[in-house]
C-alpha cells in the first residue's frame, strides 16, 4: 500500500470546558504534525459538547460517545483512532464501545475500574488485532527510554533494588469540597475508581519501575492511608513489592506532600552501577558505574542511546518536558496505526507505546495494594 498522504484523523471522548486532560492530548497530538482532531463528544452535557467542539474548531460534534462510535464506523472517512479523556469510571464503556465499531483507542490510566473490565477490553483488544494504548506518560520521556535500553542492553547487571517516589502536595487540604473540579472526581469513588493517590499516580509510580527495568513484579506489602479528614480515597501509599529473579522495590506515591509540586524520582540499583533520574529535571540521567565516577546523559547529548534519539525534538541545552513526553506517545501511537495502514512494519521503538496489558497490570497493581493493606500489609500476589 502507498504512504499515507494525510494526517491522522483524530476523535476524543471527553476533554470539554474546564478538562485538563483534554487540552494536553490535543497539544500533545498535534506536536509532531501527525493528527488532525475531526470527531469529538466532549461533554456528557450534548449542548456543551457541540458548543464546545465549535469553539475549538472541531468539524465533526457529538452529543454522546454511543452516537459518535456508531456514526464514524460509517462514515466515509472515519476517524483512525479515538483517545478517551474522561474520568475514569467511563474508560472502559466508551472504549468496548469503539473498540466494537472497530476503531483504535488510546485511553488515558487507569483502564478501567475493575480487573474484570480491562481483562475483557484485552481479549477484545487481542480477538480484533486493534490497536490500543494507554497514557503512561512518563515512559515517553527520552531519559526514561535511555534508562530502559542500557538495561536491556546489560548497563547495571543484575537489578537488585528499586527506589520509586511519585510525591504531590495539591490535595494536601481538602480542596474537593471548594469546587475544584480535578480534585472533586479524583476523590469520589464512583467516578476514580477504588484508589484515589493509588489510581492516580501510584499507577504510574509501578509502571515506570516495570517499564524501565523489564521485571516482572510477583508480589507487593503495602499501606494506604487516607490523611485528609471526610476524604473519601486514599492519598498516600507505601509498598514494597518483590519481583522475579529476587530484585525488590520501594514504592512511595502521595498527594499530601505539603509544598512538593510533582516530585516523580526513580533510582535503580543493579550490580553494576544505578540510575537516578527526577521528572522535574527530565532531561538529565545520572549514571553511576561500579567503582567509576558518576556521568550525566544528557538529552539530546552525545551519549544518548537509539531509542532515547527517536524520542528527542530539539538539541540538548533546549528543555523538552511534560507535553513532548505525552507527544511522543501520539508519535509513536501515528507510527503504529500509519504501518497498518501502510502495510509495513512499524519502526520498533513505537512499540514502547503502554498497551492493553499494561493497563491490565495496572488494575491488578490496584487489587493487590488494597487487599494488602486490608489485610495488615500482608504480602499479596500479584
Amino acid at each position: 500500500m502507498a504512504k499515507l498522504q494525510r494526517r491522522l484523523r483524530l476523535g476524543m471522548v471527553g476533554g470539554g470546558p474546564g478538562a485538563f486532560i483534554g487540552a494536553v492530548h490535543r497539544m500533545a497530538a498535534r506536536l509532531d504534525d501527525r493528527f488532525e482532531l475531526v470527531a469529538a463528544a466532549l461533554s456528557s452535557d450534548p449542548e456543551k459538547s457541540k458548543s464546545f467542539a465549535k469553539e475549538i474548531h472541531v468539524p465533526r460534534a457529538y452529543g454522546s460517545y454511543q452516537e459518535m462510535a456508531e456514526a464514524e464506523a460509517k462514515h466515509p472517512e472515519p476517524i483512525d483512532v479515538v483517545a478517551i479523556v474522561t474520568p475514569n469510571s467511563t474508560h472502559y464503556p466508551v472504549a468496548k464501545a469503539f473498540l466494537n465499531a472497530g476503531i483504535p483507542v488510546m485511553c488515558d490510566k487507569p483502564m478501567t475500574m475493575t480487573v474484570d473490565e480491562a481483562e475483557d477490553l484485552a481479549a477484545i483488544v487481542h480477538k480484533s488485532g486493534l490497536t490500543f494504548g494507554l497514557t503512561h506518560t512518563y515512559s515517553g520521556y527520552p531519559m526514561v527510554r535511555q534508562m530502559r535500553e542500557m538495561i536491556l542492553d546489560g548497563a547495571l547487571g543484575k537489578i537488585r533494588m528499586i527506589n520509586v517516589a511519585y510525591v504531590q502536595g495539591w490535595l494536601s487540604t481538602p480542596v474537593e469540597q471548594t469546587g475544584a473540579k480535578q480534585a472533586e472526581w479524583r476523590t469520589d469513588p464512583t467516578k476514580s475508581g477504588k484508589g484515589g493517590a493509588l489510581g492516580d499516580i501510584a499507577t504510574h509510580a509501578y509502571h515506570i519501575a516495570l517499564f524501565t527495568t523489564g521485571l516482572k513484579a510477583e508480589s507487593i506489602a503495602a499501606d494506604v492511608t487516607t490523611f485528609v479528614p471526610g476524604r473519601r480515597l486514599d492519598d498516600n501509599v507505601q509498598a514494597m513489592i518483590r519481583f522475579e529473579g529476587g530484585a525488590k522495590a520501594s514504592l512511595i506515591a502521595s498527594q499530601i506532600a505539603a509544598g512538593i509540586e510533582n516530585d516523580l524520582t526513580l533510582r535503580i540499583h543493579g550490580e553494576l552501577g544505578s540510575f537516578e533520574w527526577h521528572q522535574e529535571n527530565p532531561n538529565y540521567l545520572i549514571h553511576s558505574p561500579l567503582n567509576d565516577a558518576p556521568r550525566t546523559i544528557t538529552r539530546g547529548g552525545p551519549t544518548a542511546g537509539p531509542w532515547a534519539v527517536y524520542s528527542t525534538r530539539v538539541p540538548s541545552g533546549h528543555p523538552e518536558g511534560y507535553l513532548e513526553a505525552f507527544g511522543q506517545l501520539y508519535k509513536d501511537l501515528a507510527e503504529l496505526l500509519a504501518a497498518k495502514l501502510e502495510d509495513r512494519e512499524p519502526n520498533p521503538i513505537s512499540k514502547l507505546l503502554p498497551d492493553v496489558q499494561d493497563g491490565v497490570r495496572g488494575m491488578r497493581f490496584i487489587d493487590a495494594v488494597l487487599a494488602s493493606s486490608e489485610n495488615g500489609s500482608a504480602w499479596t500476589k500479584l
